[in-house]
C-alpha cells in the first residue's frame, strides 16, 4: 500500500488536507483507528452529548490526577471515527481573534498572522448569514464548510445579550468577522439540519475523486530510512503492515496522539525516549510539552419560567424531536442550542477578549446529566489564556497504551485571579434587568458562594475542561529548541514529516479549536502543495479604543 502522502488521522486538519492534495491530483492514504461516521448519534447536532461518551466514537482517555483541581482526573474526549473530534464536538465555530494569531507570527510562528491567516478562513469557509444581519465582507462564501446561525427562537438566548448590553458590553453582529468582542449570535457547523464535520465537508469529497483512500488501523510508529519518513507502520487484523509514502508522512492526529507518535518514532526528549527503550532520532525536548487548554465552570439558574429546553427532557419528547429530525432535518435536532454567546475583556488593560461565554437555555452537563433544579439556563464560561501549561508524555512504548495526559490545571496565581473575576462578572451579566421575568435563583455556583476562598473551592470541584487541548507540538523557529515543527509544519531535524493539527498551535486561541484546526490543515495543505501562500489581507480588526482605561 503507497501513496504520494499518507496522513495519519482523518480528523479536521487530516481531512481538510486529503481534500486539498486530491483536490491537486495527488494519490492520499488517510489512516484513522476509527470506524464510520454514519448514525443519528453524530450526524443529528442535538444529540452531541452522546457521541463524546461513547466508546466507539471517542479514545477514552483521562487526565492524571490535576492537584489544582483536588486531584481530579477529567476526561478527555478525543475523536476515534472518520472525522475525529469534528464528529463528536459541540459544532461551535469560533476562528479565534486576530491578535492571537499575530502573537503565534511574533513568537516564531512567521507567517500564521491574522493576515496571513484570514484568506485560509475565507477560503474554507461557506457561511450562511441566514437573515441574522452580520460581516459579509470578512467571510468566505464558496468553501466547503457550511456555516450556519441557530434560529434562536427561546426568548432567552435575546436575554442574555440584552443583559451584556445592560451591563454596558458592546454587542456584535459576528464574532468571526471584524468585531469579536461583545455578545451576539452563535455560529455553528451545522447545514441542513445535519453536523457538517470535517468528514462530511472535506474527506467524502476527497473519497470521491477515487485519489483517496481510508485505511483503518492504529499508527503505531513512522518508518524511517536514514532521517527520512518514508511510511507509517499500523496495526490492523492482528498484524502490522508499513503503508508507504513516496513524498511525505503528515501526522494530524490529535494534541495528545500526534506528540505520543512522535515519541515512539524516536522524535522528542531523549532522556524520557530511553527511559522506555525507544533510541532518540531527533532530540526535540519541545515535543509533548506546551500542552493547553480551556477550563470552564457552568453558570447555572434556576429559571421562574417553564420555557427552557427542560421540558423535552423526557422520552417521550426526545423520540418526538429525533423523529422530527430523522425525517426532516429539521426542529430542536438541528440545532447544537448554544444560539447566544459572548467575548468580553476580564479587566481594563487587556487587549482584546480573554472570556468566552457559550449560553443554552438548559442547565445540563456535556456527560447529558440534567440540573436537579429543573427548568433553568446556563452560561458556560472560563478564562481563555491561561498561563499554566502541562505534558503530554509516554506511558510505555506500547502504541495501543494511552499517553499520560496531565494539564496542570490551576497551577498559577494569574489563574485563580482570573476566574474568581470571571465568575463575579457572570453573576453581574445574569443580575441585569433582562433576566427577571426569567431568573429565579442560582444553582451554581450558589447566591452563598462570595468570598475568594469559596469561589475558589467552587472551581476547585466544579471546573471542567472545554476539551480545547493543544500546543504539544509547537511551531516556531528552526533555532526555538522548544519548537517541534518550522512555519511550514516540518518537524525539525528530520526529512519528509510534517504536524499539522491542533497540537502546533504555539499558544491556545480564544474560542473553540475546530475552525482554527481546519484552517491549520488548509494553509498546512499549500506548504505541503510548495505553493506560495494565499496573498495576505489587510482588513484592520476592531479592537476597543479605551482598552487602555475601561473593562467594558
Amino acid at each position: 500500500m503507497q501513496a504520494d502522502y499518507v496522513i495519519i488521522g482523518a480528523g479536521s486538519a487530516g481531512c481538510a488536507m486529503a481534500y486539498r492534495l486530491t483536490e491537486a491530483g495527488h494519490s492520499v492514504i488517510v489512516i484513522e483507528h476509527g470506524g464510520t461516521d454514519i448514525g443519528p448519534f453524530i450526524q443529528m447536532p442535538a444529540a452531541l452529548s452522546y457521541p463524546m461518551n461513547m466508546s466507539r466514537y471517542d479514545w477514552g482517555y483521562m487526565t492524571e490526577p490535576e492537584p489544582g483541581l483536588g486531584g481530579r482526573r477529567l476526561v478527555a474526549p478525543r475523536g476515534k471515527v472518520i472525522g475525529g473530534s469534528s464528529s463528536i464536538n459541540g459544532m461551535v465555530y469560533v476562528r479565534g481573534h486576530a491578535r492571537d494569531f499575530d502573537h503565534w507570527a511574533e513568537t516564531g510562528a512567521r507567517g500564521w498572522g491574522f493576515a496571513d491567516v484570514l484568506p485560509y478562513y475565507k477560503r474554507m469557509e461557506n457561511w450562511h448569514e441566514g437573515g441574522h444581519g452580520g460581516d459579509p465582507a470578512w467571510r468566505g462564501h464558496d468553501g466547503p464548510l457550511h456555516i450556519t446561525r441557530g434560529p434562536r427562537r427561546n426568548p432567552l438566548y435575546h436575554a442574555f445579550v440584552e443583559a451584556g448590553r445592560e451591563a454596558g458590553y458592546q454587542l456584535t453582529e459576528d464574532y468571526n468577522g471584524e468585531k469579536q468582542e461583545g455578545f451576539g449570535p452563535f455560529e455553528q457547523t451545522v447545514w441542513k439540519g445535519r453536523r457538517w464535520s470535517a468528514a462530511n465537508a472535506y474527506l467524502k469529497p476527497a473519497l470521491k475523486t477515487g485519489l483517496c483512500t481510508v485505511m483503518r488501523g492504529l499508527a503505531s510508529r513512522i518508518v524511517f530510512e536514514d532521517r527520512r519518513a518514508t511510511g507509517v507502520e499500523i496495526a490492523r487484523r492482528g498484524g502490522t503492515e508499513i503503508i508507504e509514502a513516496r513524498a511525505e508522512v503528515i501526522v494530524a492526529a490529535s494534541a495528545f496522539n500526534s506528540p505520543k507518535l512522535l515519541m515512539l518514532s524516536g522524535i522528542g526528549p531523549a532522556a524520557h525516549l530511553a527511559e522506555h527503550g525507544i533510541t532518540a532520532l531527533a532530540d526535540r525536548p519541545g515535543v509533548g510539552q506546551n500542552l493547553q487548554d480551556h477550563l470552564e465552570v457552568y453558570f447555572q439558574i434556576a429559571a421562574s419560567q417553564p420555557i427552557t429546553l427542560y421540558k423535552h427532557w423526557n422520552i417521550f419528547s426526545k423520540a418526538l424531536i429525533g423523529a422530527q429530525w430523522l425525517f426532516t432535518k429539521t426542529g430542536l435536532g438541528a440545532t447544537n442550542n448554544f444560539e447566544s454567546c459572548a467575548f468580553i475583556r476580564s479587566a481594563a488593560g487587556v487587549e482584546y477578549p480573554d472570556i468566552q461565554y457559550h449560553f443554552l437555555p438548559f442547565a445540563v452537563r456535556y456527560d447529558g446529566r440534567a440540573a436537579s433544579e429543573g427548568h433553568g439556563f446556563q452560561a458556560h464560561t472560563g478564562p481563555m489564556r491561561s498561563p499554566s501549561r502541562g505534558q503530554i508524555t509516554l506511558r510505555s512504548s506500547d502504541p495501543a497504551e494511552a499517553p499520560r495526559i496531565f494539564f496542570n490545571y490551576m497551577s498559577t496565581d494569574a489563574d485563580w485571579r482570573d476566574f474568581r473575576r470571571c465568575i463575579r462578572l457572570t453573576r453581574e451579566i445574569f443580575q441585569q434587568p433582562a433576566f427577571a421575568p426569567y431568573r429565579r435563583h442560582e444553582i451554581q455556583p450558589g447566591e452563598a458562594v462570595e468570598s475568594d476562598d469559596e469561589i475558589d473551592a467552587f472551581i476547585r470541584e466544579h471546573a471542567e475542561s472545554a476539551y480545547h487541548p493543544c500546543g504539544t507540538c509547537k511551531m516556531g523557529a528552526v533555532d526555538d529548541p522548544t519548537a517541534v515543527v518550522d512555519p511550514e509544519c516540518r518537524v525539525i531535524g528530520v526529512d519528509g514529516l510534517r504536524v499539522a493539527d491542533s497540537s502546533i498551535f504555539p499558544r491556545i486561541t480564544n474560542g473553540n479549536l475546530n475552525g482554527p484546526s481546519i484552517m491549520v490543515g488548509e494553509k498546512a495543505a499549500d506548504h505541503i502543495l510548495g505553493r506560495g501562500p494565499l496573498p495576505a489581507a489587510n482588513d484592520r480588526p476592531w479592537i476597543h479604543p479605551d482598552w487602555k482605561t475601561a473593562q467594558r
